[in-house]
């Protein structure tokens, strides 16, 4: 399968039916792909729960590369109760958002340090800096890097990202 383009990222993203979200799929050599990852850690099942709501566990399933700004549970309770509920509830601002958090190909912790902005699969910039010895997206910290997945790389962070 060829790589995706990052502008069709979000088309395909958007036609990934609700049942294909429900069965990501893993790599040949059985390492688990992001989806798997973030599904089998407790922090991110409110990520989790979204981007199945979203239609794009199929795309975060196959084969990117991605690279994937996670944001925790607790980043998710920062929005509130309400806020959540509503992104929640409306497909298109809650796809909107979550692609703001992943850019097409394997960035690792070593090469975000050396940018100043990458491009989201949404189509807008987030930017990078270090401060003081912490990385920063936008104004979320990066709180853990480098957790792989057959197709990609996780980077955690402590703030949702809203572009």
């Amino acid at each position: 399968m060829k790589r995706i383009a990052i502008s069709a990222v979000a088309v395909v993203a958007l036609a990934i039916p609700a049942s294909a979200a429900a069965a990501p799929l893993g790599s040949a050599a059985g390492t688990p792909n992001i989806v798997q990852v973030a599904a089998a850690n407790k922090q991110f099942s409110t990520l989790v729960s979204l981007v199945q709501k979203a239609g794009l566990a199929g795309v975060l399933s196959g084969p990117g590369p991605f690279t994937v700004f996670a944001p925790t549970n607790a980043a998710f309770a920062k929005l509130g109760k309400r806020t959540l509920r509503a992104v929640a509830k409306n497909k298109k601002l809650l796809t909107k958002i979550l692609t703001y958090h992943v850019v097409a190909g394997k960035v690792t912790a070593a090469q975000v340090v050396k940018l100043r902005s990458a491009k989201t699969v949404n189509g807008k910039r987030v930017k990078i800096r270090v401060r003081k010895g912490n990385v920063f997206v936008n104004d979320a910290r990066v709180v853990k890097t480098d957790i792989p997945a057959s197709n990609g790389v996780i980077h955690v962070i402590n703030r949702v990202l809203i572009p």
